[in-house]
């Protein structure tokens, strides 16, 4: 393998874990911060603690808050800034990144003013195509992966030899391995949407709901990511995969979940002001369902978890009463739906055969 020279923009929890393996593959990192204790921590003491307490960094990684020194040499550049900072770090990395430089972000979210998926706006801020930028998904904990436990993900790209440079860059045979996959809209649009249900989960937790209901919960809110996603242009069997259910399974079971905690805070009746406040970090499903609320009605797809998350949300509706909706609603079927939008994208896609 040869080593390169990567920045990862920016130094949260995620984008830390990832520089961690990246560093530990063999690569100078360049781990890029605004904040000058962040970055001052990091360097002399080998530590971040506000996102990863207790994690020591290996020596391959540098923080900086000049973004020219972060990026003008970087061969591979990983945008992993919240979806609602992802256009403005693009626009001052844009200023310095190399033509060649590959691209990849690891960000679950949509832009919510746009609505446009993280690729399209890194496309248009970097002034380059967008086939050529790779998307990193797939069920992942970065407090897992700063200890090195195993996990998988998935990188996307409409351009082959994009994913397989960035399944090269990251891949270890140790703890984290990479599948590629040429769905990008399928990938984002399954990375952006489980953080709603993984909300909803951590709600239905917090009421005391049970297993029972969080299986169901999981199962319908599978079918509400593949339902917009299939009406978005993606390939419905992504759903099934790492970026699909296996993202949505992690995200909705798990503590190390910003969504599920702050689901689970909104059942005890807090105010959204004060579970955001209280998480000190960007909890990507509240803004994620504002978008999806949006895109579901702009492509006529119906999604009622989303919906009644979004009454909880915005609108001040009590959790018990979404929940009494989503039970109380007109009796359907479960397979057709899915079945029927499979079969009419395949039939949509072989028609000139």
């Amino acid at each position: 393998m040869t080593h390169k020279k990567v920045t990862v923009l920016v130094a949260g929890s995620w984008g830390t874990a990832l520089a961690r393996v990246l560093a530990d593959n063999g690569n100078a990192v360049k781990l890029w911060t605004r904040n000058n204790a962040q970055a001052d921590q990091i360097n002399k003491e080998r530590r971040n603690e506000k996102f990863l307490p207790g994690a020591v960094l290996p020596d391959g990684i540098t923080a900086t808050t000049d973004m020219a020194e972060a990026v003008s040499e970087a061969e591979a550049v990983v945008f992993v800034a919240p979806s609602s900072a992802m256009r403005d770090v693009a626009r001052q990395a844009a200023l310095y990144i190399s033509n060649d430089a590959l691209v990849i972000h690891a960000t679950k979210g949509f832009e919510t003013d746009t609505l446009k998926r993280m690729s399209t706006v890194l496309a248009e801020e970097l002034n380059r195509p967008e086939q050529h930028i790779v998307v990193l998904s797939g069920p992942s904990h970065a407090e897992e992966v700063i200890n090195r436990h195993p996990t998988t993900i998935v990188v996307a790209s409409k351009e082959t030899s994009c994913a397989e440079a960035a399944q090269d860059l990251f891949i270890n045979d140790a703890y984290f391995r990479v599948y590629t996959n040429p769905d990008v809209i399928g990938v984002e649009t399954a990375g952006a949407i489980k953080n709603i249900i993984a909300l909803g989960a951590g709600l239905s937790d917090g009421l005391g709901f049970g297993d029972n209901a969080k299986a169901a919960l999981i199962t319908r809110g599978l079918a509400e990511i593949a339902r917009l996603g299939s009406a978005m242009g993606a390939n419905p069997l992504t759903f099934a995969g790492l970026a699909g259910v296996g993202d949505l399974i992690v995200t909705c079971t798990s503590q190390h979940s910003r969504n599920w905690r702050a689901g689970s805070m909104l059942a005890q009746g807090l105010p959204l002001t004060e579970v955001l406040e209280r998480m000190g970090m960007v909890v990507e499903g509240v803004r994620t369902t504002k978008a999806a609320h949006v895109l579901a009605e702009h492509y006529g797809v119906e999604m009622p978890i989303t919906d009644q998350l979004y009454a909880v949300l915005f609108e001040g509706l009590s959790p018990e009463k979404a929940v009494g909706t989503l039970m109380g609603r007109v009796r359907t079927h479960e397979i057709e739906e899915i079945a029927s939008a499979s079969r009419d994208k395949w039939l949509n896609h072989n028609s000139g055969m």
